[in-house]
């Protein structure tokens, strides 16, 4: 998710952050059996997965932007002639709490026509997201903490990977409340099509980012707040300032091409 004043943030905050290597490593969970883990998505379909696109009713998977191929969950825009604000989300079936989700990811071929500037090889994962059901018919984005995933466009520019952004909610970052739409991560720009590696750890009221098995950003206290509030439904505005302990999981479609596989949750 991203908006246009960003693009100048986010040059801002590349050029004072840089893309800086993370001396941290990689959180290793107590719970140690590889057999805890948990695929939300089987390779073969949708099962289990719920599609929101705004300006279509829940489940309407608008010109199939969300279909499987080769083992993948593909955003596609084949079937489009062109965008007009049908951003997209995949939601898992049911909400978590406390948890390791691991992923990979690859943008893939060219933006559809009509996609904003700031949408080019820029999608996320949604976490602590309200329900899809609570929804509004046109509402771009869910209420959610955002995992953003960032591909380079031009080379020497950077534009790292997962940022984190604040669609309807609030954090803490080093005891001070951030109330910015997005923080730019300490990460390397990709600028290919070569999958990636993301893992969010959500411990109770921390979460951190990995990209590719290292620690990107981590922050703390999601609350319910914030300027873009205003596009959700009253029930949800009146959340305001409520403590996020948790919710649904998703996968953003914002008009670049993307693929996500290997899909897994880890309970703790």
């Amino acid at each position: 998710m991203k908006y246009l004043f960003y693009t100048v943030a986010l040059i801002i905050l590349s050029t004072s952050y840089g893309c800086k290597k993370s001396t941290s490593t990689k959180i290793k969970s107590d719970i140690n059996s590889e057999e805890n883990w948990k695929s939300l998505f089987n390779g073969k379909n949708l099962d289990d997965w719920i599609v929101k696109i705004n300006g279509y009713k829940l489940n309407d998977n608008h010109l199939n932007t969300f279909r499987v191929e080769n083992g993948s969950i593909k955003v596609s825009y084949d079937q489009y002639d062109n965008f007009t604000d049908e951003f997209g989300h995949l939601f898992y079936k049911t909400p978590f709490t406390n948890y390791r989700l691991k992923l990979q990811y690859r943008f893939i071929g060219e933006q559809i026509a009509g996609g904003e500037a700031w949408a080019r090889k820029n999608s996320g994962i949604m976490i602590h997201s309200q329900a899809p059901e609570t929804m509004l018919l046109k509402q771009g984005f869910p209420m959610s903490i955002e995992v953003q995933l960032l591909g380079g466009v031009s080379a020497g520019e950077p534009r790292p990977s997962g940022n984190l952004c604040t669609p309807g909610t609030h954090v803490m970052m080093n005891g001070e409340k951030i109330t910015e739409h997005c923080i730019v991560a300490e990460c390397k720009t990709y600028y290919g099509e070569e999958w990636i590696e993301v893992e969010v750890y959500v411990n109770k009221d921390s979460i951190t980012h990995f990209i590719d098995g290292k620690t990107v950003i981590n922050y703390s206290k999601p609350t319910v707040g914030g300027e873009y509030l205003d596009t959700t439904s009253k029930e949800i505005q009146n959340r305001d300032g409520q403590e996020l302990k948790g919710g649904y999981i998703s996968l953003q479609s914002e008009s670049h091409p993307i693929e996500f596989k290997n899909i897994q949750i880890l309970e703790l």
